[in-house]
């Protein structure tokens, strides 16, 4: 998992493994945002789990998932609150980081 930086304050990766949280926090993260719905592909980490290591890391987590019954256009608001309300830097994830993306682009015109 390799973060993109786009602003000072928000970095998007593709899927986040639980054991890869510690070093999302030594790396300086304070908080993580998934924007990948639980069970989308097999083998893949549940959000429960990820949040339950950020947790343990003293990292804030929020849970706002973005696929066609949910789509960018619903959730950007969601995402543009959790970007204001949650501590910077925040890791933005999901499988490739491309609804990331996306839903900071629909955030920021």
């Amino acid at each position: 998992m390799e973060p993109k930086k786009l602003t000072d304050s928000l970095s998007v990766a593709g899927q986040v493994q639980p054991e890869e949280v510690e070093q999302l926090a030594k790396a300086g993260f304070k908080a993580i945002i998934c924007n990948r719905p639980d069970d989308e592909e097999p083998g893949q980490p549940d959000f429960a789990e990820i949040a339950a290591a950020a947790e343990a890391q003293g990292l804030e987590v929020r849970h706002i998932p973005v696929d066609a019954s949910r789509p960018v256009e619903m959730q950007k608001d969601a995402f543009a609150r959790a970007l204001a309300e949650l501590p910077a830097p925040v890791l933005a994830y999901c499988r490739t980081g491309n609804r990331c993306t996306l839903l900071h682009q629909a955030v920021t015109g």
